[in-house]
């Protein structure tokens, strides 16, 4: 069994959770959203987070702004639609359920 796979599935069966709790308070760029993953321990990579951007704004759980920047071309910031919110306020109760489960199951 290669644990180092396992654990990464499980951290990307989670990202959709933890982006849209990161985006839900404010708008964010990209490279902000991965600092955010990697301080909690959530290690992504630009590959794994636009596809999952994408996911999220064709579902409608997720929007942009362009926003111009000083050393460059216009970037856009990601912020949480009213979907999204109902989504994640689901995913919360979800992961709770979830968390309990696994608690029991391995008596922690």
């Amino acid at each position: 069994m290669n644990l180092d796979n396992t654990k990464a599935q499980m951290r990307k069966g989670l990202l959709e959770l933890c982006v849209l709790s990161i985006l839900e308070s404010k708008e964010l760029y990209p490279s902000d959203v991965i600092t955010k993953l990697k301080a909690s321990k959530m290690i992504v990579v630009e590959g794994t987070l636009y596809p999952l951007l994408n996911r999220l704004l064709k579902a409608d759980l997720l929007n942009y702004n362009w926003q111009e920047s000083k050393t460059g071309p216009p970037r856009k910031y990601y912020h949480i639609t009213d979907n999204g919110r109902s989504a994640l306020k689901e995913l919360k109760s979800s992961w709770k359920d979830l968390e309990n489960a696994v608690n029991k199951a391995t008596k922690l």
